[in-house]
This record gives structure tokens, C-alpha cells and sequence, in this order.
């Protein structure tokens, strides 16, 4: 369970996970040490995963983004699962339940690329795809708040 100062803890590192020791203690209240020991308990219980950065695709030439839903054909989900991982332009990739095995983000900087990954994996799976054309709603935590009793 987290208690009140560790989800202000990651409140505050979720809108800058580069926010100092001595920032972070000062806005929640605690010593440096304190906030020190806090987030090494947030970390060894799995809460907290990564300190990370966000790139924006775009400024490395990713003018497109498209969501791929991809059903494997019979006996090809391994080949295809790692066909998926091995190419770097998918940024992210579930296995789903349902008629997909994958949804699956693409990073691309032309159609004729999206056209030269998908053609990698038409031999081995059916792909259904979406180019996105905004995004809403950026990738964000499950909400912080206390949790319901239901």
C-alpha cells in the first residue's frame, strides 16, 4: 500500500522524474536521506520501475505513428512475436485476448517505410492498421489516489 507522502512523491516525479533529492524533499516535507530511503522502497517493491525521459518522435525524423493490430497465422506466434520485438520501429507491443494476438505501436518516417515493416511480417501474419492522427491522451500512471474498498 502507498501512503500519503509516497504518492506525492510520485506525483511529483511523474511530472519531472529528473526532480533533485533535495527538490523532492523539500516539497514533501522529509530529509533528503528520508526521500532517499522512500523511493528505494518504492523501487525494490516494484512500484516505481524506471527513472526515464520521454523523446519526442518527431524530432528524430518519426513523422508517423500508426497502431497495428496483428493476427499471427496458425503456428507462426513465436516467429511473429519475435519478428515484432527485433524491429526497433515498434516503440510498444501488447498481447491482447480477442481475434489479435498484438496491438502494437509503430514509429515510421514515411508510408513507404510502414509498407517495407509490414511486408516483413505479411508472410507470417494478418495486420490491421491505423495511422494516428493525435494523441489525446498521453501515456500516463493508473491514478495515484486512494484505493476503493470494493
Amino acid at each position: 500500500m502507498l501512503d500519503d507522502l509516497d504518492r506525492r512523491l510520485l506525483e511529483i516525479l511523474v511530472r519531472d522524474a529528473r526532480t533533485s533529492l533535495k527538490d523532492l524533499a523539500a516539497e514533501v516535507g522529509l530529509s533528503s536521506p528520508s526521500v532517499s530511503e522512500r523511493l528505494r522502497r518504492l523501487e525494490e517493491r516494484g512500484v516505481i520501475r524506471a527513472f526515464t525521459v520521454e523523446i519526442d518522435p518527431q524530432a528524430l525524423g518519426y513523422t508517423l505513428q500508426a497502431i497495428v493490430r496483428i493476427k499471427p497465422l496458425p503456428g507462426k506466434l513465436h516467429i511473429v512475436q519475435k519478428l515484432i520485438e527485433e524491429i526497433a520501429e515498434f516503440g510498444e507491443c501488447d498481447k491482447v485476448t480477442g481475434d489479435d494476438c498484438f496491438i502494437a505501436r509503430l514509429f515510421v518516417r514515411s508510408i513507404g517505410d510502414l509498407d517495407g515493416i509490414l511486408d516483413r511480417i505479411a508472410d507470417k501474419a494478418e495486420t490491421s492498421t491505423a495511422i494516428i492522427k493525435a494523441q489525446p491522451i498521453r501515456r500516463r500512471p493508473p491514478p495515484l489516489g486512494v484505493q476503493s474498498a470494493s
